[in-house]
């Protein structure tokens, strides 16, 4: 095994690119990843800037159906929201790529592999406890946490001044003072100018969801069937369009999400290491399904699995949220979740409408729900004289609470009448 090669983590920008020739310069042989999750990239363009900063390979992997299948899904399944609001796009995608990091490392016989995180944020977490999670005995070069680096790079013009002097091309642009990460489960903005928190973005940070003003007058009616928790089947029903393929129809949600104006999201967030960031997101076809999913287990799931369920939820978006898809507490709560999403089928009726997204029916062959039985308007099997019973049994505890209280406190209870 080389001791000198490194796999890093590319994506063709400013950091990624100063970091390669960086590390050509500290005697690594760099071997370039870059993983296609859906960023609307050149890749033929990354790939050609990576062999001219001095990559002696590059592989340019299209993980977007996996993304799809075994990361978005499940966490679908598990109704993943993090701080009850982020649908944890960029927290997904991050075990994803530094999986195939480490498997093309073992492939190339490479001892270290390098990413371009930063060391106040997240990303460095996930990919870090990715990294040892799957190969305990990978080296890690973090270049912004290393003080050789921290002491030649203060600041983004330190950054473009080693670019120049090395002939590496950038795209240098105060278009967009602020940074963004783009996959097929969102498109993020946070930093620059978005760290004040009272700013309004300007609508051109939107590039993903039309405003409100510009989007159709009439709704969008759409049907997504499921099976066991996963989404099969997407049906236009104003334009009769079908779309069966998971990488598919997530493509095309998100395409009738945006053009509706549909999930934007702009909230002051706690990072792991414990500084709060703000950050604005566009998620179109995951706010769809998350919704359309939870309607469907009202109907088709039991109670008491429901209810319990849900206090695993933000334990989940948390594990998720801070790099620990691969430990043993994910393995244990995702076995739970399957468990839970077994005949969770059926299919929900949604109108997409004026950023709106509101559920007008479902339907499940694994109801749970009995008209009769619930109807008011007949008795449907159903004694009503029971529930005197069923109330005086569940009354008992709060009379023996409310009788101590008096006894302890009769000043209070004297005041209170």
């Amino acid at each position: 095994m080389s001791q000198k090669k490194v796999i890093l983590a590319y994506s063709g920008g400013l950091d990624t690119s100063v970091i390669l020739k960086w590390l050509i310069n500290k005697g690594f042989e760099v071997i370039c990843f870059v993983g296609n999750v859906g960023q609307k990239d050149d890749f033929d363009e990354v790939e050609a800037k990576a062999f001219a900063t001095g990559a002696s390979k590059v592989y340019t992997e299209d993980l977007r159906e996996e993304f799809v299948t075994d990361y978005i899904f499940p966490a679908l399944r598990g109704n993943a929201l993090y701080e009850g609001r982020y649908l944890l796009g960029t927290a997904l995608a991050r075990p994803l790529l530094a999986k195939k990091q480490i498997e093309i490392a073992e492939k190339e016989g490479a001892g270290y592999v390098s990413h371009g995180a930063t060391g106040k944020g997240n990303d460095q977490v996930r990919f870090e406890l990715t990294y040892y999670a799957l190969d305990p005995n990978i080296k890690i070069l973090s270049p912004w946490k290393d003080p050789e680096f921290l002491a030649s790079f203060k600041g983004r013009p330190d950054l473009l001044n080693y670019a120049e002097k090395w002939d590496i091309p950038v795209k240098a642009s105060k278009a967009k003072p602020y940074s963004e990460d783009e996959n097929l489960l969102h498109i993020s903005h946070e930093a620059g100018v978005l760290e004040d928190t009272l700013l309004r973005p300007d609508e051109h940070v939107f590039s993903w969801t039309q405003a409100i003003k510009n989007t159709p007058e009439t709704e969008t009616l759409v049907e997504i069937v499921f099976r066991n928790g996963t989404p099969v089947c997407v049906t236009n029903l104003t334009d009769s369009t079908r779309e069966e393929s998971p990488l598919g129809l997530f493509a095309y949600l998100n395409k009738l999400g945006s053009e509706n104006g549909i999930g934007r999201v702009d909230m002051v967030e706690n990072r792991f290491i414990g500084i709060k960031s703000r950050g604005v997101y566009e998620s179109p076809a995951a706010t769809i399904l998350w919704l359309a999913h939870r309607d469907l287990e009202g109907i088709a799931m039991d109670k008491e699995v429901s209810h319990l369920r849900d206090l695993f939820i933000p334990k989940f978006a948390e594990l998720i949220y801070n790099g620990f898809w691969f430990s043993p507490e994910m393995d244990f709560i995702m076995c739970a979740f399957e468990k839970s999403q077994e005949a969770i089928d059926g299919k929900v009726l949604l109108s997409l409408f004026k950023g709106n997204v509101q559920v007008i029916g479902r339907e499940s062959p694994t109801s749970l729900y009995d008209q009769e039985l619930s109807s008011m308007e007949v008795e449907g099997g159903f004694d009503a004289t029971d529930s005197t019973g069923f109330i005086n049994i569940n009354a008992i505890r709060l009379k023996a609470h409310n009788l101590v209280l008096r006894k302890r406190r009769p000043y209070e209870w004297r005041k209170g009448d």
